[in-house]
């Protein structure tokens, strides 16, 4: 395959991710990786979720490709993880030229937090007790926040990082209003979760 040939493969290759990144925002990711230059094999990054940039190096599972035509070309559903922690689900697809020569990799990140959040606004609601007095306590400090948050990230169908400034400052206010921010380091730990400034927490709850 010519170079002309690749660049039009990878054009038409972004068009797709361009399109999926669209269709499954802001639950999804979608990353396209040329594998002919593993150290800046990122050239685009549709509904950034993760923070890469593009410019910046292939995973393991790139090198991987690149070092054996005999990887996986279709890997998915495994579980991943995003750099601040955050739970993901991903499925990688490689793409060989006509040497079955691996020259690039599209890949979809699920950004899982809606989803547990919806996970476990479900099981409170279907849980029933078995004795006649139950009591159910909610977990301590910055853990009950990010689990707060996931939830009314959840009542919106949207993710914490999806957030619209207005959602985010009655987010604040309802946060103010059951103690938690009360929970020391609590506005370092909402900032991290919604993926914004400290400076942008104090603002919000100010206002």
């Amino acid at each position: 395959m010519s170079g002309s040939s690749e660049k039009w493969l990878l054009d038409q290759l972004n068009a797709v991710a361009a399109g999926l990144g669209e269709t499954f925002a802001p639950f999804a990711e979608v990353v396209l990786h040329d594998l002919r230059d593993p150290q800046h094999s990122i050239i685009a990054v549709h509904n950034n979720l993760s923070g890469r940039q593009v410019g910046e190096p292939t995973t393991e599972m790139g090198l991987a490709r690149i070092a054996s035509p005999d990887y996986p070309s279709l890997i998915t559903n495994y579980a991943n993880k995003f750099a601040d922690g955050r739970p993901a689900k991903s499925t990688s697809i490689g793409i060989k030229d006509q040497q079955g020569k691996y020259i690039a990799a599209l890949c979809i990140n699920v950004d899982m937090t809606l989803f547990r959040g919806m996970q476990s606004a479900l099981a409170q609601f279907t849980s029933i007790a078995t004795d006649s007095v139950t009591e159910t306590l909610g977990p301590a400090g910055t853990e009950a926040i990010r689990q707060y948050i996931d939830k009314f990230a959840a009542r919106l169908a949207s993710t914490p990082r999806a957030l619209k400034t207005a959602e985010r400052k009655l987010l604040m206010r309802e946060l103010q209003e059951n103690g938690l921010l009360e929970v020391k380091k609590s506005m370092d730990t909402v900032a991290q979760h919604l993926g914004v400034s400290r400076a942008s927490i104090y603002l919000y709850a100010k206002e």
